[in-house]
């Protein structure tokens, strides 16, 4: 296992920089995920405004052979669904729209959550509860305490609102490279685990299912879905760990961070 990168003060800056334009790609996309529009279509609408509006380069394409610069996660896919130029959103899908993005050599990593037009109770909550569960993993993030506290705390809010955390996918360090250390598991034991320390940055990317946690890969050799079918939900931010607590590189404009706890 490779050793946890700890960053410097410019070094965060970069990555900061390259948090805040990932977060401006998800308010370009807000009014472009709609009913009727192919997940293809979302992908290269996010390519073109990366490429040529922001001068920045998506991380993803070409990472691990991955041909496109975003994954599409509708419905019961739980994680890393490839866009399509006939999966076209409707009334009732709910869809994670995961993006990376690089500037000056960081890497920041996000994803959202969009529900298109009516969607059931049902998948209204599980959306708003893993966004709930996302929050609950940050807001213990500080200097000395361990990521089996973070792990803990998504998992125990998952759980308390009957719903069940996939084991196999996790959050990552991440900075120069994509995927550096450690993993960042979303169940844990408090107390147990890498201890956090001012300057370190990975990502926090619950995968909460309404059902069982089993999930299966499909032939794709990358789409992952639930095995009993039902829905999946995933939200993500890449954090930095402060002096005194921690810093969402990749907050959006809508959010308000002292309301999520």
């Amino acid at each position: 296992m490779s050793k946890v990168v700890l960053k410097s003060n410019a070094e965060l800056d970069f990555m900061r920089k390259s948090g805040q334009l990932l977060a401006s790609v998800f308010a370009y996309l807000d009014p472009l995920v709609v009913r009727g529009m192919s997940t293809m279509q979302v992908n290269d609408l996010a390519e073109e405004f990366i490429v040529n509006e922001l001068k920045s380069r998506p991380a993803s394409k070409g990472q691990y052979d991955f041909p496109f610069v975003l994954n599409t996660s509708v419905n019961d896919v739980v994680c890393h669904g490839v866009p399509s130029k006939v999966r076209f959103l409707k009334s009732g899908d709910i869809v994670n729209i995961d993006i990376t993005l690089e500037k000056n050599g960081f890497i920041a990593d996000s994803s959202k959550m969009y529900m298109i037009d009516d969607v059931s109770p049902i998948a209204k909550r599980l959306v708003e509860k893993t966004y709930q569960a996302m929050w609950q993993g940050i807001n213990v993030v500080k200097p000395g305490v361990t990521l089996g506290d973070v792990g803990h705390a998504i998992q125990k809010f998952a759980t308390a609102n009957g719903y069940s955390v996939v084991r196999e996918y996790c959050g990552h360090g991440i900075g120069r490279e994509m995927h550096e250390a450690p993993q960042v598991m979303h169940y844990g034991t408090p107390n147990t685990g890498e201890v956090l320390k001012e300057g370190m940055t990975f990502t926090i990317e619950p995968m909460i299912n309404q059902g069982a946690s089993k999930v299966k890969l499909k032939k794709d050799g990358w789409t992952v879905v639930t095995r009993d079918k039902k829905l999946s939900a995933q939200w993500e931010h890449t954090i930095a760990v402060t002096a005194d607590g921690y810093e969402v590189l990749t907050l959006r404009h809508e959010e308000q961070v002292n309301v999520c706890g």
